[in-house]
């Protein structure tokens, strides 16, 4: 039967789809999702509400359900990080000419295409790269969209991925390169960091994480984009902005393409919310030319002095070539580029330096209180930033242990592996009571090791 909310559920418009696209069902058509992640019933919703007060009274309970990381002591990280939010950039992304902007042209929506620009502009400065794209929808769809960039600029199929990503990420990336572009691991080495690897002249890309999903910094990245360009390759480098304050950004030492999540300038959690991808290349026409996302630039007016702000090299994209675009675009975090925007201009440069210096330095203490505790910590003699690894005998007991002292400790990796997120929010006393509550619980259950 037809749904009354969703558009062509009927059955002869179901069926003109699968037969355009070759399927006989509906089940064909979701044949490589395992079958264990398919809910094959109807989902439990309750009855329709008939009223907004009965609406709203039963959100409010499923809200009451959660704990965010403003009530807890937290420190999980794992891709969505807890950075301190300044007021100013909720006060502006929620102004109703950019929070309601969906959508417009450069002659009706002048400020939004003025602060997008701005917003490219200093994350250029701030990546020491030429051209950055407005935001895509987060930092997994960004690598995955930086890969096929680098394949469509070789021409090559295949490319090579530190083993140091996370595994959601890696999965990610997995099914946006599918299925013409095949993804091999390269090995991690007991430092943490990226271990040997061999190219050829097959791989259109090496994609480097630095810090990578356990916190180290690779580095070695010099070593490793002269190795990729020895054989023509790319090297695409996946970071975080908000590190760059601190630590050489990637084009410095020869990265094509570096790309990330800007979730962690500006943005709260939001229950995993708040993500944004980027995208930044050097100014050479032949990979521009690849980017599928829009471009904003400034150009001068009729008017002598005045200038405007809008698309650059549009005819790339698919809103262009619709279906024969090099790769679909459609809705994307451009409020989250605003709210990046906001950020950086906050801080601005010396900001961006005190805060890096504050994460290293608290991330480093924190792995020296958490090693005194009685956990393992791993990569220990590896530069962290922000997060790090701790081994103990059983992560669900500890995590649970935490919890009950109303602390958020980590991310359960591995059934005995946690992940431990640092940021400049959290005190030196912070870091010592979750090390207090972490010896406290190891010692208790008989697993110091």
């Amino acid at each position: 039967m037809t749904h009354p909310y969703i558009p062509n559920a009927g059955p002869a418009a179901r069926a003109a789809m699968l037969a355009e696209i070759g399927a006989s069902s509906v089940e064909e058509f979701y044949g490589d999702i395992p079958a264990d992640l398919r809910l094959a019933r109807p989902l439990d919703l309750p009855a329709p509400f008939a009223d907004e007060q009965g609406l709203v009274r039963h959100l409010r309970g499923l809200l009451a359900r959660n704990t965010d990381t403003t009530e807890a002591l937290s420190f999980l990280g794992h891709g969505c990080y807890p950075h301190h939010v300044p007021a100013v950039c909720d006060e502006v992304n929620g102004r109703g000419e950019f929070l309601t902007a969906y959508a417009g042209e450069p002659y009706e929506d002048h400020g939004r295409f003025q602060a997008l620009f701005e917003y490219v502009s200093m994350m250029g400065e701030l990546l020491e790269m030429d051209v950055v794209n407005v935001p895509t929808y987060d930092g997994f769809q960004a690598a995955g969209t930086a890969l096929r960039m680098a394949a469509r600029y070789t021409g090559r199929r295949k490319v090579l991925v530190s083993g140091a990503v996370a595994p959601d990420k890696l999965g990610t990336i997995r099914g946006y390169l599918a299925p013409d572009i095949e993804v091999l691991l390269a090995p991690v080495a007991e430092s943490g960091e990226i271990g040997e690897v061999g190219l050829d002249d097959t791989f259109a890309a090496l994609y480097l994480e630095t810090p990578n999903v356990h916190g180290v910094i690779e580095t070695r990245g010099r070593q490793l984009a002269d190795l990729a360009h020895s054989v023509g390759a790319l090297l695409v480098v996946g970071t975080d902005p908000i590190s760059l304050g601190v630590l050489a950004p990637p084009a410095s030492y020869g990265a094509d393409l570096v790309c990330g999540d800007i979730q962690s300038l500006g943005m709260h959690q939001q229950y995993g919310g708040g993500q944004a991808g980027f995208i930044a290349s050097r100014d050479e026409e032949r990979l521009v030319a690849e980017f599928p996302s829009r471009l904003f630039g400034i150009a001068p007016t009729a008017v002598e002095g005045e200038y405007g702000f809008g698309d650059v090299f549009y005819d790339r994209t698919s809103f262009a070539l619709r279906e024969e675009g090099k790769e679909w675009v459609g809705t994307a975090a451009a409020l989250w580029g605003i709210t990046a925007g906001v950020y950086l201009a906050l801080m601005g440069p010396q900001g961006m330096r005190e805060i890096g210096e504050t994460i290293l330095a608290r991330t480093r203490y924190a792995m020296r209180a958490l090693a005194s505790s009685g956990a393992v910590v791993l990569h220990q003699e590896s530069l962290h930033f922000r997060e790090f690894v701790l081994e103990v005998p059983d992560a669900d007991a500890l995590l649970a242990a935490l919890r009950a002292e109303g602390i958020f400790g980590g991310v359960r990796i591995s059934p005995w592996r946690v992940l431990v997120c640092v940021t400049e929010r959290h005190s030196i006393a912070d870091i010592d009571t979750l090390a207090a509550a972490v010896k406290d619980a190891l010692s208790t259950s008989g697993d110091r090791t």
